[in-house]
């Protein structure tokens, strides 16, 4: 999905993204300048006639029913920079008697707005609905390298002339506004709505029942796993929320998966909804990810081979308080992320992160500890109450993992990865103490 600013030479972003940057402890919001250059028109579109206002068959002067516009999705491809990993999605109305395609886009904000960085690392984002040509839409996508398809919908006269009036309506300056959520909220959860709403709710019926077992999670690990610090982040910094299976109707917060299950939905008539693809603009950068299996062990292989070499150097305390230093410190900066999203923002799928167990902001008491340790000093005895205290927090993120039933969380890998090396530090540490 893709955010632009509403200046004419747009900054772009895309939250779901710059969430992972928040999550990952890299917090920033970035923009990247992008001009609207010439397009020509699509073939299909660039060819479509003027028509003719309908003949008035009564003859006693009564005006015939507009012609019906026709209503297409655009589907975006994801691009290489972080904030275009989701890809993008807008509705398309050709006008019957222009021939106009006006592009209905729902990914336009304003970084001018008051306070616009503290709302969004709040997760207080609002965001516009805007009409413009689909020729000055497609242009940055071109000059990417991105894709473009569009499925004309095989809609009703009155459902596409319906959709076309809330569209013109919604766009105005003063109903523009709505806002966003990264999962249930998003610019292809509102072309989802939008399309239901016209459909007299039948994409919902069709979609909310069925499930492919995908999660939030899973959905922003992969799209984001070309930029390891970013599903680094995703994975770090969602909770709970975000590991429930989603119905085919939640899977649409991704445009992919929306234009995946509108080639399966179909009319009131029995017909399929959509009535023809045409590519826009071909693919030049990669497919999007494939789905993958994920597995715990390797994780837990690799906090083992770093236990180890802990419990190696439990014999040179300073060296491994060099080492253990950076450790610490990054665990409590991550933790110290984790519960502000939780208790001071509005990131639901970040609340009730049992990662918090793991990325412990206790650690910064360590920090303490490690630097008396360079500097040739033994800490007290608040050190090695901390270290254990900081083990037993991760293994009860491994035991309300097991207990969790009704609401679990996928972060049995990173269970597996950092309760080893908390164990082994508290060891290494306390060893001689342990020993007495």
């Amino acid at each position: 999905m893709i955010a632009r600013a509403l200046s004419r030479g747009p900054a772009r972003g895309w939250p779901q993204w710059l969430l992972g940057t928040l999550l990952a402890c890299c917090a920033a919001l970035a923009f990247a300048q992008a001009g609207h250059a010439d397009l020509a028109a699509p073939p299909a579109l660039a060819s479509t006639s003027t028509a003719t206002p309908a003949a008035d068959p009564t003859g006693d002067g009564a005006s015939a029913p507009a012609p019906a516009p026709r209503i297409g999705v655009a589907t975006m491809q994801p691009g290489e920079v972080f904030f275009e990993r989701f890809g993008h999605d807008a509705i398309v109305v050709v006008d019957p008697r222009s021939g106009q395609a006006t592009s209905y886009n729902f990914g336009f904000f304003d970084p001018s707005e008051p306070d616009f960085v503290s709302r969004f690392a709040a997760g207080d984002m609002m965001y516009y609905l805007v009409a413009l040509p689909l020729q000055e839409d497609l242009a940055q996508y071109r000059d990417a390298g991105r894709g473009v398809d569009i499925q004309w919908l095989d809609m009703e006269p009155a459902q596409a002339r319906a959709l076309q009036q809330a569209l013109t309506w919604r766009a105005r300056p003063e109903n523009a506004r709505y806002r966003y959520d990264y999962y249930t909220a998003n610019c292809a959860t509102m072309v989802r709505d939008a399309l239901d709403r016209a459909l007299d709710g039948t994409l919902h019926a069709q979609l909310s029942g069925r499930s492919r077992g995908n999660t939030y999670r899973s959905e922003s690990v992969r799209l984001a796993s070309p930029a390891p610090w970013m599903w680094l982040g995703f994975d770090l910094g969602l909770g709970p929320f975000a590991d429930k299976p989603l119905s085919r109707w939640e899977e649409a917060f991704v445009p992919m998966r929306l234009a995946e299950s509108l080639g399966e939905v179909r009319n009131r008539a029995g017909r399929p909804l959509v009535q023809a693809r045409q590519q826009l603009l071909p693919q030049r950068l990669a497919p999007e990810p494939r789905e993958q299996a994920r597995h715990w062990w390797p994780w837990l292989l690799a906090g083992l081979l770093v236990a180890v070499g802990v419990v190696a150097l439990a014999r040179r305390p300073r060296r491994l308080a060099a080492l253990a230093l950076p450790f610490w410190l990054l665990c409590a900066l991550g933790g110290g992320v984790l519960l502000y999203l939780w208790g001071f923002s509005d990131h639901r799928a970040a609340w009730a992160n049992r990662n918090l167990l793991l990325l412990d902001p206790l650690c910064l008491l360590l920090v303490g500890g490690a630097i008396a340790q360079l500097r040739g000093r033994q800490p007290g005895r608040w050190f090695g109450i901390a270290l254990w205290t900081v083990v037993a927090l991760a293994g009860a993120a491994l035991l309300i993992h097991w207990l969790s039933m009704l609401q679990p969380q996928f972060n049995l890998q990173w269970i597996a990865l950092l309760l080893p090396v908390h164990a082994a530090l508290a060891w290494a540490f306390t060893r001689r103490r342990l020993q007495r």
